[in-house]
């Protein structure tokens, strides 16, 4: 569901901004996981549209489900998430710490396209870059959100398993 991005800071306490990510499925893969674990979405221009049916059906309708901001500027976008308590971790492929090793508290984890990534703004804008430790040299803009949003939400409450 649409919100204004002031909004979505107030309601989340984990948020995910894609900053340029293209690809429809992977922008309707984080809206879905970010409904699976109590995230919000952050849209920023250039990335794919919420409405391309592609992103609607990737969503599997998680789109009615999640706060989504779209059409954000990322710097701007991040630099009021720290005004309202958020820590920044911009999402790089390495030299950065590990998800595990973020306090809690409200978190906004920017992911980039898996061609260009980050911008150094948009890096230098966060309070400081996370890395997923993997032996492949990166991963793919979703499934990188999907697993810094398991870890936020992991740190939040016990897990409890069936």
């Amino acid at each position: 569901m649409d919100v204004a991005a002031e909004e979505l800071l107030r309601k989340r306490d984990t948020v995910v901004l894609l900053d340029g990510v293209q690809d429809p499925g992977n922008v309707g893969t984080v809206v879905r996981s970010a409904h699976a674990f109590g995230a919000g979405v952050a849209i920023s221009r250039g990335s794919a549209d919420l409405y391309n049916p592609k992103t609607v059906r990737g969503t599997m309708g998680s789109i009615f489900h999640t706060a989504v901001a779209r059409e954000v500027e990322a710097p701007a976008f991040v630099e009021a998430a720290r005004s309202e308590g958020f820590t920044g971790a911009a999402a790089v492929a390495r030299g950065g710490v590990s998800p595990s090793g973020i306090s809690d508290g409200k978190v906004l984890f920017v992911v980039g396209s898996e061609g260009a990534g980050l911008s150094e703004e948009v890096v230098s804008s966060c309070d400081l870059a996370v890395s997923i430790p993997s032996v492949a040299e990166s991963l793919n803009a979703a499934v990188a959100a999907s697993i810094l949003l398991y870890e936020a939400r992991s740190r939040q409450r016990p897990r409890v398993l069936p």
